[in-house]
C-alpha cells in the first residue's frame, strides 16, 4: 500500500479542495417566445410558455 513520504501541508490540501468547492454561476437560456432569460427546462414566468406551448397564464404586472 502506498504511504505518503511527507505530510501534506495545509496550504496544499486546501488549495486542492478549493478547486472542487467553487460555486458556479447560474446558467440561463433565452425564452423562444418572449426573449427573457429563464433557467433551462423551466416554464417562462413572464409569458408562461415551455417548449413552444402555452402552459401557464402569464402573471399580470401590478
Amino acid at each position: 500500500m502506498a504511504v505518503p513520504k511527507y505530510k501534506t501541508s495545509k496550504a496544499r490540501s486546501r488549495r486542492r479542495r478549493s478547486i472542487n468547492m467553487r460555486i458556479n454561476g447560474v446558467v440561463l437560456s433565452v425564452c423562444s417566445n418572449c426573449g427573457s432569460k429563464v433557467k433551462p427546462h423551466r416554464v417562462c414566468p413572464k409569458c408562461g410558455n415551455y417548449r413552444g406551448k402555452q402552459v401557464l397564464e402569464p402573471e399580470e404586472m401590478a
